[in-house]
């Protein structure tokens, strides 16, 4: 049945009954890219069947704000906050105002639980590490609500690839890059992330307020999470290799070697379908090395030189050439070689006027001098 239909069988409101399902009091059937999720019959004739109720179940999915969470543990609405953020209790839920302010909904049995347990925290001066949170700034709501998302996600699952990816979602995706810099694997991670079920609603304006609440931005938490990522990433490799893709053979991603270099070597170009250039490519490499071990001058990079004439003019058509024509040409090499230029230098110039007869500039090498 559908979920709404389930919550009214177990006499439940939306939000309590997604407090029941991420407590795992409610079984769930849901799959990636399968539509909504659905409860089996049997699920609802189970709880039914159980004592008390619909009471005891609604019981164990209350939640309650600041003001309602005080009067239950018999404290001052400031006190009760103070010993939210020094993180005492850890939030259910949360749901945000019309000033899309987060408000921490907690567990009435773990208040009564914790009132049971911690009695002096109730009474009298706080203690010195209560104190000591607090007057650095501490607010572990957010944190200690992550916490418990995460380890709820994880153990829906033993696929570490899974439980990688729910680390993963905790972390800014600049950093898991840094981590993992093979894209096959990060996609890999992206395509499995397992989602919660049944999650609060959210806005649409407020979607970059619920996105900070799912990031570990602290440093510690950051560093924590990036460390179990690591690890967890280590263990499904070992358990299954992801196969990888082009992306990876290119090296795209940060600090990844280029997989040409490994199977060409290093310096190596690609090989090209033109014949032209092919045939050149033995002279290009060595005259290019010759000129950047003779050239200390600062500024770009010139063309590499190589021996390459172009094939002579016929007889006829250099009798047809008119003095004029003669001079115009010398003028022009004229412009382009200095009188006084080094062997190498000469046969760099004379290549580049082939080159650009020929449209091939753009295949030169464009290594940059010492």
């Amino acid at each position: 049945m559908a979920v709404s239909t389930a919550a009214r069988e177990l006499h439940l409101k939306r939000g309590e009954f997604i407090i029941a399902v991420h407590l795992g009091l409610v079984r769930v059937s849901a799959q990636r890219g399968e539509g909504s999720p659905r409860v089996h019959r049997e699920e609802i004739e189970r709880l039914r069947e159980r004592d008390g109720f619909p009471d005891v179940l609604r019981e164990r999915v209350r939640a309650v704000g600041t003001a309602e969470g005080a009067r239950l543990i018999g404290v001052s609405a400031g006190r009760f906050t103070k010993l939210a953020r020094a993180g005492c209790f850890t939030p259910i839920t949360f749901y945000l105002n019309r000033y899309r302010a987060v408000v921490w909904l907690y567990l009435a049995e773990e208040l009564a639980g914790f009132a049971a347990r911690e009695p002096l925290l109730l009474t009298g001066r706080s203690p010195a590490w209560v104190r000591d949170r607090l007057e650095g700034g501490a607010d572990r709501r957010a944190r200690n609500w992550r916490v418990r998302r995460v380890e709820r996600l994880m153990a829906l699952t033993d696929d570490p690839w899974a439980r990688a990816a729910v680390l993963a979602g905790m972390l800014d995706p600049l950093r898991v890059a840094e981590l993992i810099d093979e894209p096959s694997e990060r996609a890999h991670l992206a395509g499995i992330r397992p989602e919660p079920v049944l999650a609060p609603t959210v806005p649409p304006h407020a979607q970059d307020t619920m996105a900070r609440l799912m990031r570990a931005e602290e440093p510690e938490e950051a560093l924590r999470r990036q460390a179990d990522l690591i690890a967890e990433v280590d263990r499904a490799r070992r358990v299954r290799p992801v196969p990888r893709t082009d992306a990876d053979r290119r090296g795209h991603g940060p600090g990844h070697r280029l997989a040409d270099e490994d199977e060409r070597g290093p310096g190596r170009r690609a090989a090209t379908t033109d014949q032209s250039v092919q045939a050149i490519r033995p002279a290009l490499e060595t005259e290019t090395e010759t000129e950047s071990d003779t050239n200390t001058e600062a500024g770009p990079a010139r063309a590499p030189a190589f021996s390459l004439t172009p094939a002579p003019l016929a007889a006829s058509a250099t009798d047809s050439l008119g003095t004029s024509k003669r001079k115009r040409k010398r003028e022009r090499e004229r412009r382009h070689v200095p009188e006084r230029v080094s062997g190498t230098t000469a046969r760099a110039t004379s290549v580049r006027a082939v080159l650009a007869r020929l449209r091939l500039r753009g295949l030169t090498s464009r290594r940059p001098h010492r």
